[in-house]
């Protein structure tokens, strides 16, 4: 009583058009967004990648090159961690993902002569992009690793 929407079928019209100028500057914003976060996808990739090569090349690992494949650059890691490739398993199980990654990352700083605790800090945010620059670019002690 005193609602329009009482009787069957009297529903309000939400079919408006919305103005094409309007669509195609929310697009535009859209895609704007989506093109600065590739970009920033892109320059993160690129920065690990590097760090994760001198890695490899400060521990004397073979296949250096493997930084700059998706699945490689963690059996890299993995190498030059010293640690057995079979881990690499680890990394697709949710929340051991995040142990295994503290435990190789602690394993990375160890080959390179850093302190262990360095690897643990890559579960804090901010720090976590100055760490693999820090390992890669900081002068080290790392013993010579032998060639697997």
């Amino acid at each position: 009583m005193g609602n329009d929407y009482s009787t069957y079928g009297n529903y309000p019209d939400y079919s408006t058009t919305v103005d094409p100028a309007a669509a195609a500057g929310a697009m535009a914003i859209f895609g704007g967004m989506l093109l600065f976060m590739v970009v920033i996808f892109l320059v993160f990739y690129v920065y690990m990648a590097v760090c994760l090569m001198k890695m490899a090349h400060k521990t004397n690992t073979p296949n250096a090159w493997f930084a700059w494949i998706p699945i490689l650059n963690m059996i890299l890691m993995l190498q030059v961690a010293q640690k057995p490739i079979w881990w690499i398993i680890l990394f697709f199980i949710p929340l051991v993902n995040i142990i295994m990654c503290i435990l190789v990352w602690m394993a990375v700083a160890k080959a390179l002569g850093k302190p262990e605790w360095v690897g643990v800090l890559m579960i804090v945010p901010i720090a976590n992009i100055i760490v693999p620059g820090y390992l890669a670019f900081s002068g080290s002690s790392a013993p010579s690793q032998p060639s697997v």
